[in-house]
């Protein structure tokens, strides 16, 4: 359990998260450029209001963490690994769905300790919702009217009486996700954008999520946390020992794969959807 976060600084955390989604929103409602990255990812200026938003907010209120942003200056790893607690964030996740302005887009922020997600705020503007979730602590859903529901992750159905609900990206690994979905039991795929995925099976609305494509840390690590302390696992797809952070030079992720409940029949479906690894 993290007793870093306390109730008075996860208000201010989620006050100020929302304060830089009120900042991407007002550039989401007008025409706006979007540049290319060395990697040939998109950037807008709302992921730049964000990121300036959030490392503020973060330097306000924990001075004394250091912080990892997806629009950081690169931070070599002989630095990071000295790093006990960190905050990891993505400005805007979903930047390609930000484009497309279908409102499938978010502000990922997390804590990191000793590389384990141990509290995350993924905050969705456009939904006007957010979760969050802590270790030892629980997870939460809040509304737009600022209500908060606490969510879990629920228990696999018999696929026989209710097909289990599989999400999925709509352009990324379509090839391997089909494998694995073919050796599924009873099911049903749903689409959806950037962290939101997580997020469904973090509230019990969805049972899997292989991410069998390329992310960054700073992609899954708030939802990651929110996953956990609503009682499910995020898992490196090869080996099924729990994704974490901060661990090499590479910011990169293995693939993974998100559930609320381990299940030979779904393991078995990974390891025949996969490849090799080389």
């Amino acid at each position: 359990m993290t007793d870093f976060v306390t109730n008075e600084l996860r208000s201010r955390l989620i006050e100020g998260v929302h304060a830089a989604g009120r900042e991407v929103l007002t550039v989401y409602a007008r025409d706006f450029e979007v540049e290319t990255k060395d990697d040939q990812s998109p950037l807008t200026e709302a992921d730049m209001a964000s990121h300036h938003a959030l490392v503020a907010l973060l330097e306000a209120v924990t001075p004394e963490v250091p912080i990892l942003s997806e629009e950081s200056g690169e931070i070599p790893f002989e630095t990071r690994r000295t790093w006990r607690r960190y905050w990891l964030i993505d400005p805007l996740d979903g930047t390609k769905e930000f484009i497309k302005k279908n409102g499938e887009f978010t502000l990922n922020v997390a804590l990191v300790e000793e590389g384990v997600p141990v509290f995350g705020i993924v905050h969705a503007p456009v939904l006007e919702t957010t979760w969050f979730g802590q270790q030892g602590q629980g997870a939460w859903k809040q509304h737009g009217d600022g209500s908060c529901d606490p969510i879990a992750t629920r228990q696999l159905p018999d696929p026989e009486q209710a097909p289990w609900k599989v999400v999925g990206s709509r352009r990324h690994g379509a090839e391997t996700f089909e494998a694995f979905c073919a050796g599924l039991p009873a099911h049903e795929c749903v689409s959806m954008g950037s962290s939101l995925k997580l997020c469904l099976v973090a509230e019990g609305e969805a049972d899997l999520y292989p991410r069998l494509a390329p992310t960054s840390e700073w992609d899954t690590a708030a939802a990651q946390a929110v996953v956990t302390a609503a009682g499910g696992e995020v898992l490196d797809a090869h080996t099924l020992e729990p994704l974490r952070c901060n661990q090499q030079d590479s910011v990169l992720n293995p693939f993974f794969i998100v559930c609320g409940q381990r299940d030979e029949r779904w393991e078995t479906a990974l390891r025949g959807s996969l490849k090799p690894e080389a």
